[in-house]
């Protein structure tokens, strides 16, 4: 609403015309209107429009400056062709404006609306935990409007109901205990509650669900053990992901068996402690003085392959890593580690070797870091790490391979591929689910600290997933921050905040994403090394105050996007650039707006595929725009 158009020639109406694309549907219109500049005593603003077959209205438009006032039809119109035309009153000294126009049609469906006990809980699951995004209207239907997250079954049998079969809100900062609500949706089959702040107990109503077939509470903060009922079922089929409760079926004790026996043990290791105390001493002194007799140079030796890598049944010879890569033939990328080849395994599985160099001084750490990190966290949108290699002084480690490479050589069109719009939004979706993990899934919390564009890779299907962990950091600290002696980290990318305090959080991860989301909807690198050494984010903030988006957002998308969505992106980036770390959303924030936006693209694409979408026609020689600048 920043915006407006008028007729370059004021004494001449503003003339709008557009043809509906089935002109038997009804079709209600409605028009936005302010004034972007501040008038001078001498001038005035008065127009009249017509919406309807009826005559001008008597009362005219004078739109207040900086306030939307909306005109719209009352009751719906079908016409082959729809004209108006916006033309001054004759004491007006300024031509008519307009800053936005609006055009809806009923949808009528056959099909009965969703279950009514699927609906109240699902409602009672958003107004508890205040869940964002697209839920209004009917969970299910239509079916490409209906709600993020969720999943139907939907009979051809119009008078049956639908019913929620699948419902993930996996990263949607739940707080509190698992919502009773869920007992509601009897036809639920896939339930993904993963990586919230869930506390409690795990519920046994989860069991009463008969057609359960997956559920997942992994990484929340539920307590006790899990419900035999639950138990059962999990050995019955069902999938079961609780921490500490693995795929086999091994679960640890708290979690699987009465605490009640712990009432026994307490006396037995009072009664052997005094014993014992005097046996371990004389233990530990023997101990002490065999290790002075060791080399310190073995130890420190031994130290690292003891710590290096489990489980060995990831584990490769050298010779296999001359194998797989065909004795380092290709090479696919570099780093301070040394180099990555492209590789292919015994059962022709294509991988990415990372080889350290002997001469690598502070990659072994890095080298190290990222091993031991991989080898411990999972998460779709992390990189994979399919083994290692650990012979004398041969390291390596063998990761799946990604087929479009990294997110800043796409953007780049090396292979000719324009990214298109929603397949950026669902690529920094992708990122920030994979941040989020190491954020909120991972205890202690781990902060990547190198988010970048080249550490970004893709799948053949665009799917993004992090790479290169070895700076990666694991804290534990009450402020949720860790201070760093060394700043490290890509410049451009870089936290100003950490860089000024050393004080390293998951906010400075965030700023590094924010980055990046510039990156994608400018298609500018971050810093663009012209004479100027501009950065993208003071850029980007100076041209979003023009109310431009179009001046903003990549070229080579030839304005194919939703424009609200563009905004809104934008706007997610700024917030994520915040030069404080206090204005800075959470990660649970940044994917639900993302959500947002990504919704709002396809809903565009798929308006247009369906022919849905309305051709507003405008002569461009009698229109010139107005733009409120502050």
């Amino acid at each position: 609403m920043k915006t407006a158009v008028m007729p370059r020639d004021d004494d001449q109406p503003l003339n709008l015309e557009w043809k509906p694309p089935n002109p038997n549907i009804e079709f209600y219109v409605f028009m936005h209107f302010a004034e972007v500049a501040e008038l001078q005593s001498n001038e005035y603003r008065g127009f009249y429009v017509d919406l309807t077959k009826e005559r001008s209205p008597d009362q005219p438009i004078v739109p207040e400056y900086l306030s939307v006032f909306t005109r719209g039809t009352s009751r719906g119109e079908n016409k082959v062709r729809f004209k108006y035309s916006l033309r001054k009153t004759e004491n007006s000294t300024l031509p008519p404006i307009i800053n936005a126009l609006e055009v809806y049609s009923e949808m009528r469906f056959v099909q009965s609306q969703t279950d009514e006990n699927d609906v109240r809980g699902i409602l009672n699951i958003k107004s508890r935990y205040k869940v964002n995004g697209n839920w209004q209207g009917d969970p299910c239907l239509p079916k490409k409007f209906k709600w993020d997250g969720i999943d139907c079954s939907v009979s051809r049998n119009a008078s049956i109901p639908p019913r929620i079969t699948s419902l993930n809100l996996s990263s949607s900062g739940l707080t509190g205990d698992v919502p009773s609500d869920l007992s509601l949706l009897t036809s639920l089959e896939n339930l993904d509650l993963s990586y919230n702040s869930l506390n409690g107990p795990i519920p046994g109503f989860l069991a009463e669900l008969l057609h359960l077939k997956f559920l997942n509470l992994s990484g929340n903060q539920l307590k006790g053990k899990i419900p035999k009922k639950l138990l059962d079922k999990a050995k019955s089929g069902l999938q079961l992901r609780v921490d500490g409760y693995d795929s086999y079926g091994r679960c640890e004790a708290d979690l699987c068996r009465s605490k009640k026996s712990k009432k026994f043990v307490v006396p037995v290791v009072i009664t052997l402690t005094s014993s014992l105390v005097i046996l371990a001493a004389l233990i530990v002194i023997l101990k002490l003085r065999r290790a002075r007799n060791s080399s310190a140079m073995l130890r420190v030796k031994q130290n690292k392959k003891d710590t290096f890598l489990e489980p060995k049944n990831m584990q490769f010879t050298y010779t296999d890593i001359l194998k797989m890569t065909n004795n380092f033939q290709r090479v696919i990328g570099n780093g301070s580690f040394g180099t990555v080849y492209h590789g292919l395994t015994a059962d022709g599985k294509q991988v990415a070797v990372k080889v350290l160099s002997p001469s690598s001084s502070q990659g072994y750490n890095e080298f190290q870091r990222e091993a031991d990190l991989l080898t411990k966290v999972y998460h779709r949108n992390l990189t994979h790490l399919v083994g290692y290699c650990y012979e004398d002084t041969h390291m390596a480690l063998v990761y799946e391979y990604m087929d479009k490479g990294n997110l800043r050589e796409n953007l780049s069109e090396t292979d000719g591929h324009i990214l298109s719009w929603s397949e950026r939004l669902q690529i920094l979706l992708d990122a920030a689910q994979g941040l989020d993990y190491l954020h909120n899934g991972c205890k202690p919390p781990i902060v990547h600290r190198d988010v970048k564009s080249t550490n970004i890779l893709l799948t053949k299907n665009f799917e993004a997933k992090l790479a290169d962990f070895g700076l990666s950091r694991a804290f534990a600290v009450d402020d949720g921050a860790y201070v760093s002696t060394r700043v490290v980290g890509t410049l451009g990318y870089l936290d100003p905040e950490y860089y000024e305090t050393h004080r390293l959080h998951e906010k400075s991860d965030i700023y590094s994403l924010g980055i990046v989301m510039l990156e994608l909807i400018t298609g500018r690198l971050a810093i663009m090394w012209t004479e100027e050494k501009r950065h993208v984010a003071p850029w980007a903030s100076e041209m979003a105050a023009t109310g431009d988006i179009a001046s903003i957002v990549d070229p080579k998308l030839e304005g194919k996007y939703d424009i609200n969505s563009a905004w809104k992106t934008l706007k997610v980036a700024m917030a994520c650039t915040s030069s404080s770390s206090a204005k800075r959303p959470n990660m649970a924030h940044v994917i639900s707006e993302l959500k947002e936006c990504l919704a709002a693209q396809k809903v565009r694409e798929e308006s247009q595929s369906t022919g849905a979408s309305i051709m507003l026609e405008v002569n461009p020689e009698i229109l010139k725009s107005q733009v409120w600048a502050r």
